[in-house]
C-alpha cells in the first residue's frame, strides 16, 4: 500500500515553494496592463464530436471484445451513432492560474433510459511556472498514458483510442500532475509524472494511488519524438494475495511535412493477476503474468489540405503463462483485460477527407479478430465494421 505521508508532505512542500517564489508577484497581477482577467480573451469554449454510420459486417459468435464499443452488435446491423461529444472551457484566471472544465458524452457512459449524458472528464486549476518551465495541475487531469503522447501523433482518436486506452489505462484521473520541460526555450526534453485515485471520474474506493510519469525527448529538428513511460498500482488483496499492476510502454513516431510512422508497445505485469484453474485438482492458483501488446500506424497526405490516409494495425496477448496441459480454467479479476485466455489483433484504414478546416468525412474499415488461446478449442472470430465516421471542431 502506498504510503499517504510522503505524498502529503510532497505537496506541501511543492506549494510551499511556489508560495515563497511566486505568490507575492501573483497577488499584484491585477495591476499588469498586459492580462485583465475579464477580458474576451481569456476564456475559449471549444468541442467537438464525431459519430459514424455504420454496417456491422460480422460478428463474432462468443463476443470476446470485452469493452469495445461493436461487442454484442449482431451481424448487419446498422445505424448512425454518436460516439463522443466534448464540450470545455478554458479560463486564464490570471497569468498564473488558469482553469479548465470538460463535459463528455459517449454512449458507453449513457442513462438507463441509453440516453447521452454529459459528465465531468475534466476539472482542474493550472498552476503555471510552479518553477521554470514546470506546471502544477490539480483536479481532475489528463494523465501521462498517452493524451499527451501517443494520442495526437496517432491524431485519429475520432476513428479509435491508442492501444492501452482501448485496453483500459485512464485517459484521465483525479488528482495532481507535474507537466514540465528540461529546456524551457527549445521545449525538445520534458516530463510528466502524476498521482491520482486511479478511479477517473468515480469515487476512490480504497487507499491506494495510481502513480504514473513519461519522459519524452525530440530530435531532428522536432521530427523524431521518443517517450517511455511506467505506472504503478495497487490493488485490495483477493483471497490474502496481494495484487498489482505495473506498465512500461515505450512510443516513438517519425514526422515530415507529408507522412507520420508511429510504434507504441507495451508490457504490463499483473501481479498474482491470473487465477488459474489446476486441471488434476480443481485447486486455483495466482499466476504473476505479463500482459503484452504493440500497436503501429501511419498517416500522410494524399492531397494537401483536402485528403489524407491512415491505417494502424495492433497486436494484443493478456496472458504470457497459458499452460494448457496444467490448467483448465484463466480468469484476471483485477487487469481490466477481458479474457486471458484470448488473444486480439486490431485493424483499421481509411481516407480523410476535410472540405473545410476542422470538418471530417472519413469512411473507413474497423476489425478486431480473436483466437482463443485457452484450454478451450482454439476457436478465431472476428468483429468487423464498415462506417463513415463524421468528425468536427468547433471553438479551436
Amino acid at each position: 500500500m502506498l504510503n499517504k505521508k510522503p505524498l502529503f508532505f510532497a505537496l506541501f512542500f511543492s506549494l510551499a515553494l511556489f508560495s515563497s517564489t511566486s505568490l507575492k508577484a501573483q497577488f499584484t497581477v491585477n495591476s499588469d496592463s498586459a492580462f485583465k482577467a475579464g477580458s474576451p480573451n481569456s476564456g475559449k469554449l471549444w468541442g467537438y464530436m464525431f459519430g459514424d454510420y455504420y454496417d456491422k459486417g460480422n460478428a463474432d459468435s462468443l463476443n470476446r471484445g470485452g469493452g469495445n464499443q461493436y461487442t454484442g452488435v449482431p451481424k448487419d446491423r446498422n445505424a448512425f451513432q454518436i460516439r463522443r461529444l466534448y464540450l470545455g472551457y478554458n479560463y486564464n484566471i490570471s497569468k498564473k492560474f488558469a482553469a479548465e472544465v470538460l463535459l463528455e458524452a459517449a454512449p458507453g457512459d449513457a442513462l438507463l433510459d441509453n440516453k447521452l449524458a454529459f459528465y465531468i472528464k475534466l476539472a482542474n486549476l493550472r498552476v503555471k511556472d510552479l518553477w521554470k518551465g514546470t506546471d502544477l495541475v490539480i483536479g481532475q487531469v489528463g494523465t501521462p498514458g498517452f493524451s499527451m503522447s501517443s494520442e495526437p501523433i496517432w491524431g485519429y482518436r475520432s476513428i479509435e483510442k491508442t492501444i492501452i486506452d482501448r485496453l483500459g489505462t485512464p485517459s484521465y484521473d483525479l488528482g495532481a500532475s507535474l507537466q514540465g520541460t528540461f529546456d524551457s526555450k527549445t521545449k525538445n526534453f520534458g516530463y510528466d509524472v502524476m498521482v491520482g485515485n486511479g478511479t477517473g471520474a468515480r469515487p476512490e474506493v480504497d487507499n491506494r494511488k495510481w502513480l504514473s510519469g513519461d519522459i519524452w525527448a525530440k530530435f531532428l529538428d522536432k521530427k523524431l519524438y521518443v517517450n517511455f513511460y511506467l505506472d504503478y498500482n495497487g490493488s485490495n488483496p483477493i483471497a490474502g494475495m496481494n495484487q498489482s499492476r505495473n506498465m512500461i510502454k515505450g512510443f516513438v513516431a517519425y514526422t515530415v511535412p507529408k507522412f507520420t510512422f508511429g510504434v507504441e508497445a507495451f508490457t504490463n505485469t499483473l501481479k498474482n493477476g491470473d487465477q488459474a484453474t489446476e486441471i488434476a485438482t480443481g485447486k486455483t492458483d495466482f499466476l504473476t503474468v505479463q500482459a503484452k501488446g504493440i500497436s503501429i500506424f501511419a498517416h500522410g497526405i494524399i492531397l494537401k489540405d483536402k485528403l489524407n490516409f491512415f491505417a494502424r494495425y495492433d497486436a494484443f496477448n493478456p496472458d504470457n503463462k497459458i499452460n494448457n496441459s496444467f490448467y483448465n480454467k484463466y480468469v484476471q479479476p483485477t487487469s481490466g483485460y477481458s479474457d486471458p485466455s484470448t488473444k486480439e489483433q486490431f485493424i483499421t484504414a481509411g481516407l480523410d477527407y476535410t472540405p473545410i478546416k476542422n470538418v471530417h468525412f472519413m469512411p473507413n474499415i474497423w476489425a478486431d479478430t480473436y483466437k482463443n488461446q485457452g484450454f478451450n478449442p482454439k476457436y478465431t472470430g472476428i468483429d468487423l465494421v464498415y462506417r463513415l465516421t463524421c468528425y468536427f471542431v468547433f471553438g479551436k
